[in-house]
Protein backbone atom coordinates (compact mmCIF):
# COMPACT_ATOMS: atom_id res chain seq x y z
CA UNK A 1 0.00 0.00 0.00
CA UNK A 2 1.39 3.51 -0.95
CA UNK A 3 2.04 5.87 2.14
CA UNK A 4 -1.15 7.69 3.85
CA UNK A 5 -0.64 11.45 5.06
CA UNK A 6 -3.11 13.79 6.83
CA UNK A 7 -3.79 17.40 6.25
CA UNK A 8 -5.48 18.88 8.93
CA UNK A 9 -6.93 22.78 9.09
CA UNK A 10 -7.03 22.76 12.61
CA UNK A 11 -10.65 23.45 12.87
CA UNK A 12 -12.33 25.93 15.44
CA UNK A 13 -15.83 24.44 16.19
CA UNK A 14 -18.93 26.48 16.48
CA UNK A 15 -19.02 27.06 20.48
CA UNK A 16 -15.48 25.70 20.68
CA UNK A 17 -12.13 27.26 21.29
CA UNK A 18 -8.76 27.77 19.86
CA UNK A 19 -7.46 25.77 22.80
CA UNK A 20 -9.58 23.06 22.42
CA UNK A 21 -8.75 23.27 18.31
CA UNK A 22 -5.43 23.05 19.44
CA UNK A 23 -5.77 20.03 21.66
CA UNK A 24 -7.74 17.93 19.07
CA UNK A 25 -4.99 18.69 16.42
CA UNK A 26 -2.03 16.99 18.86
CA UNK A 27 -4.43 14.03 19.51
CA UNK A 28 -4.84 13.79 15.96
CA UNK A 29 -1.25 13.96 15.12
CA UNK A 30 -0.69 11.38 17.86
CA UNK A 31 -3.01 8.99 16.12
CA UNK A 32 -1.63 9.87 12.53
CA UNK A 33 1.65 8.43 14.10
CA UNK A 34 0.09 5.38 15.95
CA UNK A 35 -1.38 4.49 12.84
CA UNK A 36 1.43 4.56 10.84
CA UNK A 37 0.63 7.76 8.80
CA UNK A 38 3.77 9.51 7.08
CA UNK A 39 3.12 12.64 7.36
CA UNK A 40 0.69 15.19 9.41
CA UNK A 41 0.46 18.53 7.32
CA UNK A 42 -0.96 22.01 8.30
CA UNK A 43 -2.60 24.74 6.05
CA UNK A 44 -1.79 28.62 6.07
CA UNK A 45 -5.00 30.13 6.37
CA UNK A 46 -5.81 33.79 7.51
CA UNK A 47 -8.31 35.64 9.09
CA UNK A 48 -11.13 32.74 8.72
CA UNK A 49 -12.69 31.80 12.61
CA UNK A 50 -13.47 28.59 12.13
CA UNK A 51 -9.62 27.69 10.87
CA UNK A 52 -6.66 28.00 13.74
CA UNK A 53 -3.53 27.29 11.39
CA UNK A 54 -2.42 31.03 10.42
CA UNK A 55 0.45 30.52 12.28
CA UNK A 56 1.79 27.74 10.97
CA UNK A 57 4.95 27.01 11.82
CA UNK A 58 4.29 27.90 15.87
CA UNK A 59 1.28 25.17 15.31
CA UNK A 60 3.56 22.44 13.99
CA UNK A 61 5.99 23.28 17.32
CA UNK A 62 3.20 22.52 18.88
CA UNK A 63 2.49 19.21 17.40
CA UNK A 64 5.78 18.31 17.01
CA UNK A 65 6.23 18.58 21.07
CA UNK A 66 3.64 16.56 21.57
CA UNK A 67 4.66 13.25 18.53
CA UNK A 68 7.66 11.54 18.38
CA UNK A 69 8.59 10.62 14.93
CA UNK A 70 5.87 11.33 12.60
CA UNK A 71 6.76 13.52 9.25
CA UNK A 72 5.22 17.22 10.10
CA UNK A 73 4.93 20.28 7.98
CA UNK A 74 2.98 23.01 5.63
CA UNK A 75 0.31 22.17 3.36
CA UNK A 76 1.06 24.74 2.79
CA UNK A 77 2.94 27.62 3.61
CA UNK A 78 1.62 30.74 1.34
CA UNK A 79 4.67 32.43 0.02
CA UNK A 80 3.44 35.65 -1.16
CA UNK A 81 2.40 35.89 2.11
CA UNK A 82 5.58 36.15 3.35
CA UNK A 83 9.70 36.72 2.49
CA UNK A 84 11.52 33.35 2.14
CA UNK A 85 14.83 34.47 4.32
CA UNK A 86 11.79 34.60 7.46
CA UNK A 87 10.36 31.13 6.46
CA UNK A 88 13.63 29.82 5.94
CA UNK A 89 14.83 30.78 10.00
CA UNK A 90 11.32 29.55 10.43
CA UNK A 91 11.96 26.07 9.27
CA UNK A 92 15.31 25.82 9.88
CA UNK A 93 14.15 26.31 13.82
CA UNK A 94 11.94 23.74 13.42
CA UNK A 95 14.15 21.18 11.70
CA UNK A 96 16.31 21.91 14.47
CA UNK A 97 13.86 21.27 17.20
CA UNK A 98 12.59 17.95 15.28
CA UNK A 99 15.33 16.91 13.54
CA UNK A 100 14.92 14.87 9.92
CA UNK A 101 11.06 15.05 10.63
CA UNK A 102 10.04 18.88 8.36
CA UNK A 103 8.44 18.89 5.29
CA UNK A 104 8.09 22.75 3.76
CA UNK A 105 4.78 22.80 1.36
CA UNK A 106 4.81 25.72 -0.53
CA UNK A 107 1.39 27.37 -1.94
CA UNK A 108 1.48 30.61 -4.71
CA UNK A 109 -2.10 31.32 -4.21
CA UNK A 110 -2.34 34.72 -2.10
CA UNK A 111 -6.24 33.91 -1.01
CA UNK A 112 -6.57 37.75 -0.14
CA UNK A 113 -8.70 40.89 -0.29
CA UNK A 114 -7.53 44.03 -0.07
CA UNK A 115 -8.37 44.26 3.86
CA UNK A 116 -6.19 41.39 4.34
CA UNK A 117 -2.89 42.33 1.80
CA UNK A 118 -3.21 45.49 3.87
CA UNK A 119 -2.51 44.01 7.45
CA UNK A 120 -0.24 41.70 5.94
CA UNK A 121 1.90 44.65 4.67
CA UNK A 122 1.87 43.01 1.22
CA UNK A 123 0.66 43.50 -2.27
CA UNK A 124 0.00 40.04 -2.91
CA UNK A 125 -0.59 39.20 -6.73
CA UNK A 126 2.33 41.10 -7.36
CA UNK A 127 4.42 38.64 -4.58
CA UNK A 128 2.99 35.99 -6.56
CA UNK A 129 4.58 36.84 -9.86
CA UNK A 130 8.18 36.50 -7.82
CA UNK A 131 6.70 32.86 -6.46
CA UNK A 132 9.27 30.93 -8.22
CA UNK A 133 11.90 33.07 -7.48
CA UNK A 134 11.37 33.02 -4.30
CA UNK A 135 11.38 29.34 -3.91
CA UNK A 136 14.75 29.29 -5.67
CA UNK A 137 15.71 31.61 -2.78
CA UNK A 138 14.20 29.78 -0.22
CA UNK A 139 15.92 26.50 -1.01
CA UNK A 140 19.29 28.18 -1.74
CA UNK A 141 19.08 29.77 2.04
CA UNK A 142 17.89 26.38 3.78
CA UNK A 143 20.99 24.66 1.61
CA UNK A 144 24.57 24.22 1.93
CA UNK A 145 25.91 26.86 0.59
CA UNK A 146 28.28 28.45 2.97
CA UNK A 147 28.91 31.93 0.23
CA UNK A 148 25.76 32.82 0.31
CA UNK A 149 25.57 37.31 1.32
CA UNK A 150 23.46 36.57 3.86
CA UNK A 151 22.81 33.49 5.99
CA UNK A 152 19.63 32.34 7.60
CA UNK A 153 20.27 31.12 11.00
CA UNK A 154 19.03 28.64 11.59
CA UNK A 155 18.24 27.41 8.09
CA UNK A 156 21.64 27.15 6.41
CA UNK A 157 22.76 23.32 5.94
CA UNK A 158 19.26 22.18 7.43
CA UNK A 159 17.11 18.91 6.47
CA UNK A 160 14.10 20.76 5.35
CA UNK A 161 12.27 18.45 2.79
CA UNK A 162 10.72 21.12 0.40
CA UNK A 163 7.44 20.59 -1.87
CA UNK A 164 5.50 22.25 -4.11
CA UNK A 165 1.62 22.69 -4.10
CA UNK A 166 -0.80 23.67 -6.31
CA UNK A 167 -4.73 23.48 -7.85
CA UNK A 168 -3.66 24.24 -11.09
CA UNK A 169 -0.65 23.40 -14.19
CA UNK A 170 1.14 25.90 -12.69
CA UNK A 171 2.84 24.19 -10.11
CA UNK A 172 3.12 21.14 -11.52
CA UNK A 173 5.08 22.91 -14.24
CA UNK A 174 7.69 24.37 -11.27
CA UNK A 175 8.08 21.28 -9.29
CA UNK A 176 8.64 19.30 -12.35
CA UNK A 177 11.37 22.50 -13.73
CA UNK A 178 12.76 22.34 -10.08
CA UNK A 179 13.18 18.41 -9.22
CA UNK A 180 10.73 18.48 -6.20
CA UNK A 181 8.23 16.80 -4.92
CA UNK A 182 4.26 17.95 -5.94
CA UNK A 183 1.07 17.75 -4.03
CA UNK A 184 -2.22 18.55 -5.45
CA UNK A 185 -5.42 19.77 -3.56
CA UNK A 186 -7.49 17.37 -5.35
CA UNK A 187 -10.04 17.32 -2.33
CA UNK A 188 -11.20 20.68 -3.40
CA UNK A 189 -9.83 21.70 -6.34
CA UNK A 190 -10.24 18.75 -8.68
CA UNK A 191 -10.92 20.22 -12.22
CA UNK A 192 -7.01 19.71 -13.22
CA UNK A 193 -5.42 17.02 -11.60
CA UNK A 194 -5.08 14.43 -14.44
CA UNK A 195 -3.37 16.80 -16.66
CA UNK A 196 -1.23 18.40 -13.87
CA UNK A 197 -0.06 15.18 -12.93
CA UNK A 198 0.64 13.77 -16.43
CA UNK A 199 2.91 17.40 -16.47
CA UNK A 200 4.59 17.05 -13.76
CA UNK A 201 5.53 13.61 -14.73
CA UNK A 202 6.76 14.45 -17.96
CA UNK A 203 8.45 17.45 -17.61
CA UNK A 204 10.21 16.16 -14.21
CA UNK A 205 13.82 16.91 -13.63
CA UNK A 206 15.91 15.18 -11.36
CA UNK A 207 17.75 17.35 -8.35
CA UNK A 208 19.43 16.87 -5.54
CA UNK A 209 16.56 16.03 -3.59
CA UNK A 210 14.71 14.39 -5.95
CA UNK A 211 15.89 11.74 -8.73
CA UNK A 212 12.31 10.50 -10.01
CA UNK A 213 8.84 12.61 -9.85
CA UNK A 214 6.89 12.30 -6.85
CA UNK A 215 3.34 12.91 -6.48
CA UNK A 216 0.79 13.26 -3.79
CA UNK A 217 -3.10 13.74 -4.51
CA UNK A 218 -5.47 14.86 -1.79
CA UNK A 219 -9.06 13.16 -0.64
CA UNK A 220 -11.38 13.83 1.90
CA UNK A 221 -12.15 11.10 3.20
CA UNK A 222 -14.41 10.12 6.30
CA UNK A 223 -15.20 6.35 7.55
CA UNK A 224 -17.47 5.12 9.71
CA UNK A 225 -18.78 1.85 10.70
CA UNK A 226 -21.64 2.39 7.46
CA UNK A 227 -22.49 4.56 4.89
CA UNK A 228 -25.21 6.91 6.47
CA UNK A 229 -23.18 7.58 9.76
CA UNK A 230 -19.91 8.68 7.35
CA UNK A 231 -22.69 10.99 5.25
CA UNK A 232 -23.93 12.53 8.96
CA UNK A 233 -20.22 13.29 9.86
CA UNK A 234 -18.90 14.23 6.59
CA UNK A 235 -21.94 16.70 6.79
CA UNK A 236 -20.11 19.42 8.94
CA UNK A 237 -17.40 18.92 6.32
CA UNK A 238 -19.80 19.78 3.43
CA UNK A 239 -21.57 22.72 5.41
CA UNK A 240 -17.82 24.78 5.87
CA UNK A 241 -17.17 23.96 1.95
CA UNK A 242 -20.66 25.39 1.34
CA UNK A 243 -20.35 28.06 3.45
CA UNK A 244 -16.61 29.30 2.17
CA UNK A 245 -18.17 28.83 -1.57
CA UNK A 246 -20.96 30.92 -1.23
CA UNK A 247 -19.10 33.98 0.94
CA UNK A 248 -20.33 32.87 4.39
CA UNK A 249 -17.49 30.92 6.11
CA UNK A 250 -17.37 30.65 10.06
CA UNK A 251 -16.69 28.15 12.05
CA UNK A 252 -16.97 24.12 12.08
CA UNK A 253 -21.06 23.38 12.19
CA UNK A 254 -22.28 20.51 13.54
CA UNK A 255 -23.60 17.47 11.45
CA UNK A 256 -26.68 17.71 10.03
CA UNK A 257 -28.85 14.63 8.90
CA UNK A 258 -30.27 14.81 4.87
CA UNK A 259 -28.16 18.25 4.46
CA UNK A 260 -27.46 17.16 0.82
CA UNK A 261 -31.01 17.17 0.35
CA UNK A 262 -31.78 19.88 1.84
CA UNK A 263 -29.26 22.17 -0.68
CA UNK A 264 -30.19 23.97 -3.78
CA UNK A 265 -29.34 22.37 -7.35
CA UNK A 266 -26.20 24.68 -7.79
CA UNK A 267 -24.92 23.45 -4.30
CA UNK A 268 -25.55 19.84 -4.82
CA UNK A 269 -23.75 19.83 -8.03
CA UNK A 270 -20.66 21.85 -6.46
CA UNK A 271 -20.42 19.23 -3.55
CA UNK A 272 -20.67 15.94 -6.42
CA UNK A 273 -17.81 17.78 -7.84
CA UNK A 274 -15.42 17.73 -5.65
CA UNK A 275 -17.24 14.52 -4.70
CA UNK A 276 -14.77 12.94 -7.19
CA UNK A 277 -11.78 13.16 -4.72
CA UNK A 278 -13.52 11.59 -1.95
CA UNK A 279 -13.92 8.50 0.06
CA UNK A 280 -17.61 8.86 2.59
CA UNK A 281 -18.83 5.69 4.21
CA UNK A 282 -18.35 2.25 5.03
CA UNK A 283 -14.75 0.37 5.23
CA UNK A 284 -15.78 -1.29 2.25
CA UNK A 285 -17.09 2.46 0.34
CA UNK A 286 -13.95 3.69 1.37
CA UNK A 287 -11.58 0.79 0.57
CA UNK A 288 -13.52 0.81 -3.21
CA UNK A 289 -13.44 4.94 -3.93
CA UNK A 290 -9.24 5.19 -2.44
CA UNK A 291 -8.46 1.92 -4.81
CA UNK A 292 -10.23 3.56 -7.37
CA UNK A 293 -8.68 7.14 -7.13
CA UNK A 294 -5.20 5.68 -6.84
CA UNK A 295 -5.87 3.84 -9.92
CA UNK A 296 -6.79 6.76 -11.76
CA UNK A 297 -3.83 9.03 -10.94
CA UNK A 298 -1.25 6.11 -10.08
CA UNK A 299 -0.23 8.70 -7.03
CA UNK A 300 2.85 7.50 -4.94
CA UNK A 301 1.07 9.12 -1.88
CA UNK A 302 -2.56 10.31 -0.71
CA UNK A 303 -3.26 12.25 2.00
CA UNK A 304 -6.36 12.69 3.65
CA UNK A 305 -8.57 15.96 4.41
CA UNK A 306 -11.73 16.16 6.35
CA UNK A 307 -12.59 17.81 9.86
CA UNK A 308 -15.46 16.20 11.87
CA UNK A 309 -17.46 18.67 14.76
CA UNK A 310 -16.46 15.81 17.19
CA UNK A 311 -12.53 15.26 16.52
CA UNK A 312 -12.77 11.76 17.74
CA UNK A 313 -14.79 10.52 14.80
CA UNK A 314 -11.94 11.91 12.64
CA UNK A 315 -9.29 9.97 15.22
CA UNK A 316 -11.81 6.69 14.04
CA UNK A 317 -11.50 7.41 11.08
CA UNK A 318 -8.13 7.61 10.39
CA UNK A 319 -7.65 4.16 12.50
CA UNK A 320 -10.76 2.39 10.29
CA UNK A 321 -8.88 4.10 6.80
CA UNK A 322 -5.73 2.74 7.75
CA UNK A 323 -7.00 -0.41 8.91
CA UNK A 324 -8.60 -1.01 5.33
CA UNK A 325 -6.39 -0.32 3.35
CA UNK A 326 -3.39 -2.31 5.32
CA UNK A 327 -6.52 -5.30 4.57
CA UNK A 328 -7.27 -5.63 8.89
CA UNK A 329 -10.81 -4.34 8.73
CA UNK A 330 -12.00 -7.59 7.44
CA UNK A 331 -13.48 -5.76 4.24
Amino acid sequence: MIPLSVLDLVPVREGGTLTEAYDAATGLARAAEDHSYARFWVAEHHAMSGIAGAATSVVLAHIGNATNSIRIGSGGIMLPNHNPFVIAEQFGTLDALFPGRIDLGLGRAPGAGPELQRALRKNLHQAAEYFPQDVVELRALLGNNPNLPVHATPGLGSNVEMWMLGSSLFGAQLAAKLGLPYAFASHFAPDHLDAALEIYRRDFRPSEALDKPHAMAAMTVIAADNDEEAEHIATSQLQAFVRLRTGTPGKLPPPVRGYRDSLPAPAKAMLAHIGQASAIGSPATVAASISAFIERTGADEIIVAGSTFDPEHRVRSLQMTREILSGKSGT
